[in-house]
């Protein structure tokens, strides 16, 4: 975050509005791979360090772009199953001789910042469970503090603290209560539990993972974490008869030296949206109504943008900076939301309907880092327009693996069922999009805005220089005036962007490096770039002399065409199954996906092997899960048939 608020502004200015026309591609590191690239890299001492996909850590010459060396620490494949979001990974911290990061699979490694070579290795998680690793981790006091992901499927959520030089666990801190039969790990969870109902959510996690946003104020001494949303999301069923389910979806603050809890915030009391509390978070002294005020700053994503005195957590102000139809907005005595009366799709009369609320679990904003400039006093935003309409899931039953009734392999108890009579949002956008928006906090009201065709763009970058960078879905790097949001400077790299990039300064001149590489939860299944192209780093500085990659032409493909007999009920059958096993990685059947495959677009000989694929693992070593006897032949030939249909009626049109 560029420093310990977090703000990602560089107080680099040797590129600035005047002349960033003059920014050129100095070199490029190619990574080779197609999976998501979300990190933001540090530099140290002339070294770039990153992570790619699948958790692989990289050192590289900052000045010429040659790998000095490269870490995998090996995570199977089948741990591509338990990710929700793709095989992503935020990023790395450095601690003396130490580069350090998480691993999809749990892990905690200290790698030699010279070397590479493993010092340390700890597991922070419960193996069983699935729970992975994609954020970055945090030093503070001589401890790494770290995370998880998981709250989709059957996690209970934490935050752990790790001596750096030895990799001992020094305290952790759960976000949720666990078996109330047994002892409450500290007095604060004991009341937390007051605030849930039932057994669900302790059988099966509870959820509040803590996937992203950890934050450190030196001055205050306090570390703020921002929690994730419920396991499962329907409220109803995870918590029968209500209640706020703490710490779900909060700011929480916490003593580094223990863990011990000091206050929290709840953006969203009995969370069933996936309205997570897990985005950037930002800290800054504000000038407020004549004085000076310790804020922490969060776009969640519910849609609302809040202010919050880090101090004692107390609600300052929060406004909408997307658009949003569950809350009519948030009470300003109290902080919490003024629902609107069918936001709770699980309550009567609203059970048996469609609610179609934006924003989607998605989110108003989601991962991608934010920016604060203090020059501008603004907050730089790239936000998504986007909704969905929930459904209660009444037959819910839990299901470790396949999340049986969620109806796409998440631990929902949401139905998604389209047969039943949709409530639809009035005067709602009339597309999905995507906005970088500059924000006001103190008067919380939009400064300019920059819209994007599709709504899945990366991260941002303010400088002291009066630019915001912000690479998008399109494939451009974009550098906007800070002021009024004018594109001054772009270049189009090909395939989608996620990551922030970030700027640094050697040998007296400044650069701007950034991670390409399309995927993330909604990469994997839309694109808006001809093609998918292996992932690389970039980085420019003035008057650059590097030479661009060569981009094959993307190959064009064609739908299915092979001969087949299909029986309709095994079509209807396998459209269940699809959105069960393959929509969330694969999307929309026959749109052409993102950087997954498309499979109505498959090659005959894959087509021909699902069998192997699907209960074999043939294509395990791409990541592409093996079921085993989860699947059964009758249900592949489904598939298959459902797949072939979708196929046949896209060759039509």
């Amino acid at each position: 975050g560029g420093n310990y608020q977090e703000n990602r502004h560089s107080s680099l200015k040797q590129i600035n509005k005047q002349n960033v026309q003059n920014l050129e591609l100095q070199w490029v590191y190619e990574l080779g791979s197609k999976r998501g690239l979300e990190a933001t890299p540090l530099v140290q001492n002339g070294v770039l360090y990153f992570t790619g996909d699948w958790s692989k850590v990289y050192a590289v010459d900052a000045r010429t772009g040659e790998e000095i060396w490269m870490y995998d620490p090996e995570v199977p494949k089948e741990y591509g199953r338990k990710a929700c979001c793709d095989v992503v990974n935020r990023g790395v911290a450095i601690h003396e001789n130490k580069v350090i990061s998480g691993t999809l699979d749990g892990r905690l490694i200290a790698l030699n910042k010279t070397t590479g070579k493993p010092l340390w290795e700890k597991l922070t998680v419960d193996q069983s469970r699935d729970y992975t690793i994609t954020g970055a981790p945090r030093i503070v006091k001589g401890q790494v503090l770290i995370g998880n992901g998981g709250a989709d499927y059957n996690a209970r959520g934490y935050v752990s603290a790790y001596d750096a030089e030895t990799g001992k666990m020094n305290w952790r801190f759960y976000t949720v209560p666990g078996d109330p039969a047994k002892p409450y790990e500290n007095s604060i969870l004991e009341e937390a539990a007051k605030t849930w109902n039932g057994d669900v959510y302790w059988k099966y996690g509870g959820g509040g993972t803590v996937w992203d946003a950890i934050v450190y104020d030196p001055e205050l001494n306090t570390i703020y974490i921002g929690t994730g949303n419920g396991s499962p999301w329907n409220a109803e069923q995870r918590s029968p008869g209500g209640g706020d389910n703490l710490f779900l979806s909060s700011i929480v603050a916490l003593e580094p030296e223990t863990g011990k809890y000091k206050w929290h915030y709840q953006v969203n009391p009995g969370e069933t949206w996936d309205y997570t509390a897990t985005q950037p978070i930002i800290l800054a002294d504000l000038e407020m109504e004549g004085k000076t005020r310790k804020v922490l700053m969060q776009a969640p994503k519910n849609g609302f943008f809040y202010m919050i005195d880090r101090i004692n957590g107390e609600f300052i102000s929060a406004e909408p900076y997307t658009y949003q139809n569950w809350a009519k907005g948030i009470d300003e005595k109290t902080g919490r939301p003024i629902e609107e009366p069918y936001a709770r799709y699980n309550k009567k009369p609203y059970q048996d309907k469609n609610i179609e609320m934006y924003p989607s679990p998605v989110g108003g904003h989601s991962w991608q880092p934010m920016a604060f400039n203090p020059a501008t006093q603004l907050v730089y935003i790239p936000t998504i327009i986007r909704g969905v309409a929930y459904a209660h899931n009444e037959n819910w039953a839990y299901n470790q693996r396949s999340g049986i009734g969620s109806g796409n392999g998440w631990n929902m108890a949401a139905a998604f069922d389209f047969s039943r009579p949709m409530l639809a949002a009035e005067k709602k956008p009339n597309k999905n999009y995507g906005r970088l928006i500059a924000w006001n906090p103190v008067t919380q009201k939009m400064a300019w805005a920059v819209d994007h065709d599709l709504y899945w763009n990366g991260g941002v970058l303010s400088t002291a220089g009066g630019l915001v960078f912000h690479g998008a879905a399109d494939g451009h790097l974009r550098a906007h005036d800070a002021q009024t949001g004018k594109v001054l400077w772009e270049k189009d790299l090909k395939t989608g962007i996620l990551a922030p990039p970030i700027s640094y300064m050697l040998d007296g001149e400044q650069y701007i490096s950034l991670l390409v590489g399309w995927g993330g939860i909604s990469g994997m299944q839309e694109k808006a770039t001809e093609a998918v192209y292996p992932g690389k780093l970039y980085t420019f500085k003035l008057n650059g002399t590097g030479i661009y990659p060569d981009y094959p032409k993307a190959p064009k493909k064609e739908y299915l065409q092979l001969a087949r007999t299909v029986k309709s009920d095994n079509v209807t059958a396998g459209g269940l199954l699809y959105k069960q096993y393959c929509a969330v990685c694969h999307g929309q059947p026959g749109t052409g996906a993102g950087s997954m495959p498309d499979l109505t677009m498959s090659s005959e000989s894959i087509f021909n092997n699902y069998t192997k694929i699907l209960k074999e693992g043939a294509l395990l070593p791409l990541g592409m899960p093996n079921f085993g006897a989860e699947i059964t032949d009758a249900e592949v030939e489904q598939l298959k048939d459902f797949i072939w249909a979708v196929a046949k009626s896209k060759r039509k049109k």
